[in-house]
């Protein structure tokens, strides 16, 4: 109240009329972030999933950065080059600093390249991204090449998900460290202060950041996993930003005259993971309960039924409140790779009662529908809804719905047999390659795809997409690996998610297709 007074009356003292709201809405010092999921680890090279990620974004760094609509930019590296066939050379920015002040070289990437091998137990790590890096040359201390057993195109997307730590402090840390703090050092805008654990992350603005100033002072990253308790805060001031903003109330608050939304189309996909490997997967019986002589989920006509009986374009306009576009891909249409002669399953009721009889369950059978709790847009309406629309088809459901980290375990656990996944990625053959190619823990490959679909022509056409650097080749081999797994029905692919963040009015804010929620690009208006 203090504030708003000296504020007021300061206004009042220079004529400013009408200039009030800005600073009763928002401090230029501080900013307040509520985000919509719980941060689990904040070890930048632990789990590859994004609320993690969102903190490392702002403490860290990597070579290259995606601007907002996902195309690659550069970061840490100015400049890299395909040298020879197998031979990728970066270029450093000469002069960033660490915020121990310690100046970032070629070393400390060559680590932090080393860093993810080395991490044990993670339910879905980094390895993947350096994998393919079976050398390290440092050519002087602003130049490395990483060198390939095969020509690999995709290293310069690869290593934006890989972020750069510093030697010195990250040197036999463990995750435990990065989580306390202690080796939380890096080269990003913002300087970790704490996290406390299921309730905040606080960060303080870097002075020494080699690129454009951020505008706020201390940025403090609330999270609020309930969307009721998100909206409420902004309408209460008590934050000045939330992301994945609940659809029930985009309509209510597009209509405050004191705030802002900020919305686009996602890269996210958001699809069902199918088990289709073991003989008897958990939590699929008959409709007594008792253990099927089969899994179902093994015939593609069954998979293929479930397809047929989920109406994407009402689970899109009830459950979403058309926050969200029926897919057809692991990707979305502004995404590298993306096939557009693929179309989303048409919604044929009769058709998946007649495929299900031919696969020999005219009856049908019962399974648990998996999902997360508040990690992607309404995730357990959705999974309440495809339940109600499977039933109809004889396919019984029990939903279960469970938080994050939790469910994250299970699905590394291999305790889930129809899980709810989202993906966001580059391009379509890195999200087949962690998706849908067989798994090989030596290569890196399937390590999401909790399912075991595995077809030995995806798996080579993936291969040859990331072997070639010629961007038109490479492009065609992706969408044809991406047929080879709708004809299959891989997984069952629902919709693309359209990210909404809403703020503060005298807050703008560029809505990301990567759908990162990034205090650096926030700006007071």
């Amino acid at each position: 109240m203090k504030h708003w007074m000296a504020f007021v009356a300061s206004r009042l003292m220079c004529g400013m009329a009408g200039a009030f709201m800005f600073a009763a809405t928002v401090s230029a010092a501080d900013l307040t972030i509520a985000l919509s999921a719980v941060v689990t680890s904040i070890d930048p090279h632990y789990v590859a999933v994004e609320p993690n990620s969102t903190i490392g974004w702002h403490v860290f760094d990597a070579l290259t950065r995606v601007d907002e609509r996902a195309r690659l930019i550069p970061g840490i590296a100015t400049s890299w080059r395909a040298v020879n066939p197998t031979t990728w050379e970066f270029k450093l920015r000469e002069g960033i600093k660490f915020h121990d002040g310690s100046e970032l070289t070629a070393e400390d990437v060559a680590f932090s390249l080393e860093r993810p091998l080395s991490i044990a137990g993670s339910p879905g790590g980094f390895a993947v991204y350096v994998r393919r890096i079976v050398a390290k040359q440092i050519v002087d201390p602003y130049t490395i090449r990483l060198i390939t057993t095969a020509p690999y195109g995709a290293m310069p997307q690869d290593l934006n998900s890989v972020m750069i730590v510093s030697k010195k402090a990250a040197l036999n840390a463990t995750t435990a460290d990065f989580d306390s703090g202690r080796a939380m050092i890096g080269s990003g805008p913002y300087r970790f202060v704490r996290w406390s654990r299921g309730d905040r992350v606080e960060l303080v603005r870097f002075e020494g950041y080699w690129d454009k100033r951020p505008a706020w002072d201390k940025v403090t990253f609330l999270m609020m996993h309930t969307d009721v308790a998100r909206t409420a805060a902004l309408l209460a001031g008590d934050v000045d930003v939330i992301e994945n903003v609940p659809t029930s109330d985009l309509a209510r608050l597009r209509g405050d005259r004191n705030l802002r939304l900020a919305q686009t189309v996602s890269w996210r996909t958001i699809f069902f993971q199918i088990d289709q490997y073991r003989a008897q997967p958990p939590f699929v019986t008959d409709l007594d309960g008792k253990p099927l002589a089969t899994n179902p989920f093994k015939d593609v006509r069954v998979r293929r039924a479930i397809s047929k009986a989920i109406n994407r374009k009402a689970l899109v306009e009830r459950a979403l409140e058309n926050a969200a576009v029926p897919a057809s891909n692991v990707v979305a249409p502004q995404i590298f790779g993306y096939n557009s002669e693929l179309k989303p399953e048409a919604y044929d009721l009769d058709g998946a009662k007649k495929l299900l009889t031919e696969a020999g369950y005219p009856n049908g059978f019962a399974i648990t529908v998996s999902a997360p709790i508040n990690r992607y847009i309404n995730d357990e309406q959705v999974a309440q809804a495809v339940a109600q629309m499977l039933v109809r088809v004889g396919i019984h459901c029990r939903v279960e719905a469970l938080p994050l980290n939790v469910y994250l375990t299970k699905a590394r656990d291999q305790q889930l047999s129809f899980a709810m996944l989202g993906w966001g990625s580059y391009s379509a053959d890195l999200a087949l390659r962690a998706l849908l190619a067989t798994v090989n823990l030596e290569k890196g490959h399937g390590a999401w795809n909790w399912g075991r679909y595995s077809n030995p022509k995806l798996d080579q056409l993936v291969e040859q997409a990331l072997d070639t650097v010629d961007e038109k080749k490479r492009a065609a081999l992706a969408r044809e690996a991406s047929a080879i797994a709708a004809r299959d029905v891989a997984i069952i692919p629902l919709y693309h998610q359209i990210v909404t963040w809403a703020m503060k009015k005298n807050i703008v804010y560029v809505a990301r297709t990567d759908e990162r929620t990034l205090a650096q690009y926030f700006r007071p208006q």
